[in-house]
């Protein structure tokens, strides 16, 4: 039966796993367990592509993925058969036939959201989720901070590429949202931006957060920024951390949408 490719979105707690890529024997992992479940529903060893390798802990609503597997039925099937098939903080969202189709290389951006909160006492609800931080944030240093990171430069400050490629990126979004809580308040930050550096994204909150505390200025952030040497910060936490939303650039009218929409 002739292999057919499939473009889909996956969605995953990552609390019990080892990040998303594939590790050595005994290590779970999200690309790991959902092989696993791709074999036992087709009886094929697969291999699954990600549009981004979170790391141990991180959480995701819109991984996209692909895989390249015989199936005569909809995809519909596969993908019910898959859920069934994976464990319980696993799940693809949805799924699609799409040859050629490669999530990391035809992706035009990723966006990632990081959830903190400020409270005196725990919040055991929020202990997998969000990252708890004690103490004052000056709210106009950290947007200032935050506005920082917005264009197109070299982010060798905030991380490094595994692979040794070029550490420039781009950044069109990087923002924060603050709510009020009965308990304290909650702070939400969206960035976007073509692809990311390891651990990119976690030091940037770090460096933030250190902002805020009034550890480091932001005209210190701008100083270290330009001078492209990997900062010493502290690492935020990875449980706070959800790769959101991939996005691509639709082929019939050449607008970029999300595989989500």
């Amino acid at each position: 039966m002739e292999l057919r490719r499939f473009r889909a979105v996956l969605a995953y707690d990552g609390t019990a796993y080892c990040g998303f890529q594939r590790q050595a024997a005994g290590l779970a992992t999200i690309q790991g367990a959902v092989e696993d479940a791709l074999h036992q529903v087709t009886g094929q060893r697969v291999t699954v592509i990600g549009a981004g390798r979170t790391d141990t802990g991180v959480h995701a609503a819109g991984q996209v993925i692909a895989f390249d597997v015989p199936w005569a039925h909809r995809p519909e099937a596969l993908m019910i058969a898959l859920n069934m098939s994976l464990p319980g903080d696993i799940a693809l969202q949805s799924i699609r036939q799409h040859e050629g189709f490669h999530p990391r290389f035809d992706a035009v951006s990723r966006i990632y959201n990081y959830t903190l909160f400020q409270t005196p006492v725990r919040q055991p609800l929020d202990r997998h989720r969000a990252w708890q931080v004690w103490g004052r944030l000056d709210a106009v240093a950290v947007d200032a901070a935050a506005a920082l990171l917005i264009g197109r430069r070299n982010f060798a400050a905030l991380g490094h590429s595994p692979s040794g490629e070029n550490t420039v990126r781009t950044v069109m979004r990087s923002a924060w949202q603050r709510s009020t809580r009965p308990w304290g308040t909650v702070w939400e930050y969206t960035i976007e931006g073509d692809a990311f550096l390891q651990h990119m994204v976690r030091r940037a909150v770090g460096a933030m957060v250190d902002v805020g505390r009034g550890r480091m200025t932001v005209e210190e952030l701008a100083v270290a920024l330009e001078q492209a040497a990997l900062l010493r910060v502290h690492l935020a936490p990875p449980h706070g951390l959800v790769l959101t939303c991939v996005r691509y650039r639709d082929e019939a009218d050449g607008l970029t949408q999300s595989l989500l929409n």
